[in-house]
């Protein structure tokens, strides 16, 4: 799928086909068994046999693809660092949107894409700072700024993906719409009760709002991974940005489960129980990403794990002790087991679950290079 793909963008970079008629000539191929075979296109045995050649590896991003786009990423992020440093704010949204026209929609250079759209939330939230200083901590004042605040982002970064389809953007304009959902029911809700300081006095309340959002970010990606569940087309792409958001936020909902203060636990046993809590949560979230084949998510889980140890660890009343070391000792041999043993895992996940679900799932096909 990677020679047919750079076939065809080279195509476009020639101007032989338009980027729109590349991006629908792929899946069409694809999905009729065209192969790229000893430097020239045949056409592969249909179903399986396609299916087992486009497996090689289920989660390749698809940003990286040669030194090319990163020498021109490189050049982007030290233009547009110099362009910050020198000039004024409103001067550097021009210097995007001409670079993206060249390079996004014109070359469809994929890594320089990515890196044009975190400049453009980076410029988004600096400009939503300037006018609007939301300004308070989670369980104060849920007031109009906050909303305001994050309500800009979904509309610029849903205005470039709708310009130059690039897959982080769309996923970056989900997350925002959806942070913007949480806020509007913060609100909702602290306006129903009449207490300013009621997430305050209620942070459970404030968790479990954070909690359904978080859910709700991750039925979204898993939206788009099972309507591409051969890893063909853009949808697989959106699906993989929004992973690598959906599992820290699951597991910062749960870290805020646990951490209020309520009459069911005092505060020593919160940390007592905190740190196997968080690994069960990440062992959790692993065979979950185990399961809809996303590396990506098992990755992005485990970053959140190591910021909540090292968050555990600055506590006064946490001990680095044996306990901790074999915890962390049980994590690395999880991670080692599922890393090195991904395909066959996924097998027998797979073999276990029901057919109408497995049917469903990205294939687990014998001799796949993890």
């Amino acid at each position: 799928m990677t020679e047919l793909r750079s076939i065809l963008e080279e195509a476009v970079r020639q101007e032989l086909i338009s980027p729109e008629a590349g991006g629908r000539l792929l899946p069409f191929l694809m999905e009729r068994g065209v192969a790229v075979v000893g430097g020239g296109v045949a056409e592969a045995q249909p179903a399986m046999a396609a299916e087992g050649q486009a497996w090689s590896d289920t989660e390749t991003p698809s940003f990286v693809r040669g030194f090319h786009d990163v020498l021109i990423t490189i050049g982007v992020v030290v233009a547009l660092g110099g362009l910050w440093g020198l000039a004024a704010l409103y001067a550097v949204l021009p210097a995007i949107i001409v670079l993206s026209e060249i390079l996004v929609r014109r070359q469809r250079l994929a890594l320089p894409a990515v890196s044009l759209t975190i400049a453009l939330f980076c410029w988004t939230f600096l400009l939503m700072s300037f006018f609007f200083k939301p300004g308070i901590s989670a369980f104060n004042d849920i007031g109009a700024e906050a909303t305001q605040f994050v309500a800009g982002f979904p509309i610029v970064l849903g205005l470039y993906y709708a310009r130059y389809r690039v897959p982080l953007s769309l996923a970056l304009c989900i997350t925002s719409a959806l942070a913007l959902v949480f806020t509007l029911l913060l609100r909702l809700m602290q306006w129903a009760s009449g207490d300013p300081q009621f997430f305050s006095n209620h942070p459970l309340l404030f968790a479990v709002v954070f909690l359904v959002c978080a859910l709700g970010l991750f039925a979204t990606a898993l939206y788009f991974d099972l309507g591409d569940r051969l890893r063909r087309t853009i949808r697989s792409d959106i699906a993989f940005w929004l992973h690598l958001g959906a599992a820290p936020a699951l597991l910062f909902s749960v870290r805020l489960l646990m951490s209020f203060d309520g009459n069911l636990l005092d505060v020593a046993q919160a940390v007592s129980i905190k740190t196997p809590i968080i690994v069960i949560s990440v062992a959790v979230l692993m065979l979950i990403g185990l399961v809809i084949d996303r590396r990506a998510f098992v990755t992005s889980g485990l970053l959140s794990l190591g910021f909540a140890i090292y968050g555990i660890f600055r506590q006064g009343s946490a001990t680095v002790d044996t306990y901790i070391f074999t915890t962390l000792i049980v994590v690395g041999a999880i991670v080692l087991i599922i890393g090195t043993g991904w395909m066959p895992l996924r097998r027998i996940v797979l073999r276990a679950l029901p057919l109408v679900i497995s049917q469903r799932l990205p294939p687990a096909v014998t001799g796949a290079v993890s």
